[in-house]
């Protein structure tokens, strides 16, 4: 019984990092069809959207199971508690991830982000995109000192991010309202991705210290 246990433990993790590593393939491939017009990276998005869900819904039903069914020690019962926050916070990077590959899909067959950004949102997309592989690895091997890394790579997003509204606030921006408006929500979405893939972190950490972060 106790053996069955600790292989369905290990599902919860092996499932966490399947989440992770498809909300990063989510962000790569929305970016693709972003700045590219690739309309068959963005529909991927949407199409795999489902499958991300799914993984969701197995961890949840699995830990609550685990909880109700055995006794578990205090750094397992940690594990079956911060479980569901890190499923729901990768749930909501590849909804973000959706959002992009929507924009895309909207402005297609033109690209969606005015080539005066093409370059920040590339940069955006490449710093959210090594959150989502340095989660992957943090859930994988419980790697604390890793987890508090993407702290700053929170941070360079958020100077990207306002790089981006330089530009758009310039005299010399020529493209208009709609263009800034685009420009604007589309960043909003990479810099929530990254928010979350942060709370994910810091709920690992909690994990593996048994102190928040913080």
């Amino acid at each position: 019984m106790r053996d069955e246990y600790q292989v369905q433990l290990a599902l919860v993790g092996e499932l966490l990092s399947a989440m992770a590593e498809h909300v990063g393939t989510a962000m790569r491939h929305a970016t693709a069809g972003l700045l590219g017009a690739d309309r068959a990276a963005a529909e991927s998005v949407l199409a795999d959207h489902p499958n991300l869900i799914a993984q969701r819904d197995q961890v949840e039903a699995r830990t609550y199971e685990l909880v109700a069914l055995q006794a578990p020690v205090a750094a397992d019962l940690r594990t079956l508690l911060t479980a569901p926050r890190v499923a729901t916070d990768l749930e909501r990077m590849g909804n973000l991830a959706r959002h992009v590959a929507r924009a895309a899909l909207r402005r297609y067959p033109e690209r969606a982000v005015v080539d005066e950004l093409a370059g920040v949102f590339a940069s955006m997309a490449d710093t959210a995109v090594r959150m989502a592989d340095k989660m992957r690895a943090v859930v994988a091997d419980h790697d604390a000192d890793l987890a508090a890394q993407l702290d700053r790579d929170d941070d360079e997003l958020d100077e990207l991010h306002r790089r981006m509204f330089g530009i758009m606030f310039a005299a010399g921006w020529s493209h208009g309202a709609e263009a800034a408006v685009d420009a604007a929500l589309l960043g909003r979405y990479y810099e929530r991705y990254a928010d979350h893939a942060v709370n994910a972190a810091t709920q690992v950490i909690y994990l593996v210290t048994g102190e928040h972060a913080g």
